[in-house]
C-alpha cells in the first residue's frame, strides 16, 4: 500500500465483529485517514480482507507504536480503559468504541489524561448518523409533532441462545445493556439532553443466560417521558421509534440498514450506501397519517468529524464530555436496577454545563 505523507496513520486494535464491520470500512472510506497497522491474533482474518496490512499480534506495541497518530480501540469492552490509557500515554490521538468505559471513573480519569497531553479522545458513537435517528429527528426538529411528551426507542432482536461470546458470557462489561445502551442512551441525549433521573430494570431471560439480556430504562425529563429499551427475545411486532407529542405522533418501524450493508460488503459510499426505504409514518392529530421518505444515513460523518478536529477545521462530532454524560446514565440505570429505585445521575456541574 502507498502511504500518503499527508495522511492521518490510523492504528485499529481489534478486528472482532466491530473492528472489521464497522472501524476498518469507515476509516478506509474516509479521506485524510489511512489505516496502517491492525492489532489481532488472526492475521489471515485481517489479511484476508486487507492483503498488504500490518499485523502485530501485541495491542500495547500498536497503541504506543510510531506508525500510529490515531488508535481505535475495538476490543472487549474491559480492555477499553487500559489499552486507551497506553495511547494517552504515548501522545496518541484516540477513539473508543461504545462503551467509552465500564465506569465515570474511568472515563474521567481517560479525559484528565487526554486533556494533560493535548490529545484528542472520542467515543464511537456512530449511530447518531444511522437513517432511523435521523429521520425521527428532523420530525422533531422540524416541530411536526409539536412538543414531545413520550417518546421510545427500541432496539430488539430475536437471539433465543445464549452465544458462546464475551458480550454473553457474564465478564466485566459484558451484557446486553452495555452492548446496545450507549446507542439508545446517545441518541436519546443528544435529542433531550440530561435527564433529571432515570429508573432502571435489566433482567436475564433465556435459558442459561449469564448477563442481562433485556434492558429497560425510563429517563425522566419533567413532564416528558423518554424509554429506552432493548430485548433478545423478539421475534416481531416491534418498532425502531414511536414519539407521541402535542400537535401529533410519528413512528419509525424499520432499523438503519448500514450494518447489514456493511456485512453483506457494501462499501461506504458505494450507490445505495445508507437509503433507507421504510418511511416515517406521521399522525396528526385528527389520527389521519401521512408517510414521509426517510433520511439517508451516513456512519462515515463520525471520522469525518475526527479529520476536521485533528486537522484543525472544525471539532470532533462525539466529545470526550458528551461521551461521559452517556457514561452517567450507563451507570445511573445498573444503579436504579440494583436499588430498585430512580436515580440522579452523578455528574459534576462542570460536567453538565456542556448541556445546558
Amino acid at each position: 500500500m502507498k502511504s500518503d505523507s499527508t495522511a492521518i496513520r490510523v492504528g485499529l486494535i481489534g478486528y472482532g465483529f466491530s473492528g472489521k464491520t464497522f472501524h476498518a470500512p469507515l476509516i478506509r472510506a474516509t479521506p485524510g485517514l489511512e489505516l496502517t497497522v491492525v492489532a489481532s491474533r488472526d492475521p489471515d482474518k485481517v489479511q484476508a480482507d486487507i492483503h498488504d496490512l500490518t499485523v502485530i499480534s501485541d495491542p500495547m506495541q500498536v497503541a504506543r507504536s510510531d506508525m500510529v497518530d490515531l488508535l481505535v480501540v475495538a476490543t472487549p469492552n474491559d480492555s477499553h480503559a487500559p489499552i486507551a490509557r497506553a495511547a494517552l500515554e504515548a501522545g496518541k490521538h484516540v477513539v473508543i468504541d461504545k462503551p467509552f468505559t465500564l465506569d465515570l471513573a474511568s472515563a474521567r480519569e481517560l479525559i484528565a489524561l487526554a486533556d494533560s497531553r493535548g490529545v484528542l479522545l472520542s467515543v464511537f458513537h456512530n449511530r447518531r448518523w444511522d437513517s432511523d435517528f435521523l429521520s425521527i429527528k428532523k420530525v422533531i426538529n422540524d416541530g411536526l409533532i409539536g412538543t414531545v411528551t413520550h417518546f421510545e426507542s427500541h432496539i430488539d432482536r430475536f437471539r433465543p441462545e445464549v452465544r458462546v461470546r464475551w458480550r454473553e458470557q457474564g465478564g466485566p462489561g459484558s451484557g446486553l445493556w452495555f452492548d446496545i445502551g450507549p446507542h439508545l442512551v446517545d441518541q436519546a441525549l443528544q435529542l433531550f439532553g440530561l435527564p433529571r433521573r432515570v429508573q432502571g430494570n435489566l433482567a436475564r431471560q433465556r435459558l442459561g443466560a449469564v448477563s442481562d439480556d433485556w434492558a429497560h430504562a425510563v429517563l425522566d425529563y419533567e413532564e416528558r417521558r423518554v424509554i429506552l429499551h432493548a430485548g433478545l427475545l423478539t421475534a416481531g411486532g416491534s418498532y425502531r421509534f414511536v414519539a407521541h407529542g402535542e400537535g401529533g405522533s410519528v413512528v419509525k418501524q424499520q432499523a438503519d440498514r448500514q450494518e447489514d450493508q456493511l456485512r453483506g460488503g457494501m462499501k461506504p459510499g458505494d450507490p445505495g450506501w445508507g437509503n433507507d426505504p421504510d418511511p416515517v409514518i406521521l399522525f396528526d392529530g385528527s389520527g389521519a397519517s401521512r408517510m414521509l421518505p426517510s433520511v439517508a444515513g451516513d456512519q462515515r460523518h463520525y471520522y469525518k468529524g475526527v479529520v476536521d478536529a485533528l486537522k484543525g477545521i472544525g471539532r470532533t462530532h462525539v466529545t470526550s464530555l458528551q461521551a461521559l454524560g452517556v457514561m452517567a446514565v450507563m451507570e445511573a440505570v445498573i444503579e436504579s436496577a440494583r436499588m430498585h429505585a430512580a436515580v440522579e445521575l452523578a455528574l459534576e456541574p462542570e460536567e453538565r454545563a456542556i448541556w445546558i
